[in-house]
């Protein structure tokens, strides 16, 4: 019965360390609001379907996993210690003919209750389109949803900004070319996209953010002359000028609007004296 080796996608374990203290917890992707102390996982991509055999493989992980983990005390978990979750990229068509899925409060997160279980089904391309899901949309088999998920993921390891980083970008891209195998696609575009599309998206959530990151000359580089003075007073656009700078370009008539007459009769004769 043990001769061949049984391989679970994801388990989700409580962690029991009490070393560092409990942080405030990240909001959780839909469907996970109710994590238990064990959770056992199975992932189907676009090409692979959810299927009854599928969901009869998850609960025969469960019933060995559960066998062999036992507490403290050399006793096995409980039942409800235990959560199954069956996620798919596609709607499971075929599988719900027989077995309908039971609708939750979130789009594309649904229940089906499976021998002594109710199996969290949480199908990707379906659920709601919020930074939260990142997670979830990562592994979407739709491109919009996988660079979506992308732009809003943020890494809670160390060292998230290095290796971990890349090592996940470059799963993504692979995971890009199984979907659409016959796209000239290559890995350099792909970074070239899923960075533009980054800087777009904290550019639409945060400009300020952005925009204080430049030297006021950076800010202003490749503007026309126009656009650079738009949004300032009168006042502002002349701060800093020579009065011979003010003036210039401006005919004689512009030049002595507002002032008072015996400003300029002063201006006049002091003229007739210099010449």
């Amino acid at each position: 019965m043990a001769l061949k080796s049984q391989l679970l996608d994801v388990a989700i374990i409580e962690s029991a360390s009490q070393e560092t203290p409990r942080q405030e917890p990240p909001e959780l992707p839909d469907g996970l609001e109710n994590l238990r102390a064990h959770n056992l996982l199975t992932y189907k991509s676009h090409h692979e379907a959810l299927t009854a055999w599928v969901l009869d493989e998850l609960t025969g992980h469960y019933v060995n996993y559960r066998k062999q983990r036992l507490d403290d005390e050399g006793k096995r978990y409980p039942t409800d210690a235990f959560g199954l979750y069956a996620v798919a990229a596609r709607y499971p068509e075929q599988l719900t003919h027989a077995h309908p899925l039971q609708p939750t409060n979130w789009g594309g997160v649904y229940d089906l209750p499976w021998g002594g279980h109710v199996v969290r089904v949480i199908v990707l391309n379906r659920i709601e389109p919020h930074p939260r899901n990142a997670a979830w949309e990562l592994f979407a088999s739709e491109q919009d949803r996988m660079r979506q998920g992308l732009a809003h993921y943020r890494a809670r390891h160390t060292h998230a900004e290095d290796e971990g980083y890349w090592e996940l970008l470059e799963h993504l891209y692979r995971l890009y070319r199984r979907e659409e195998p016959d796209m000239a696609y290559t890995m350099k575009q792909f970074l070239r996209e899923t960075h533009e599309m980054v800087i777009d998206e904290a550019i639409r959530s945060d400009p300020e953010a952005i925009l204080k990151r430049f030297d006021p000359e950076d800010r202003l580089r490749g503007l026309d002359p126009e656009d650079r003075l738009r949004g300032l007073d009168p006042e502002d656009r002349l701060r800093g000028l020579d009065p011979e700078d003010r003036l210039r370009g401006l005919d004689p008539e512009d030049r002595l609007r507002g002032l008072e007459p015996a400003t300029i009769e002063a201006w006049l004769a002091k003229l007739r004296r210099d010449h």
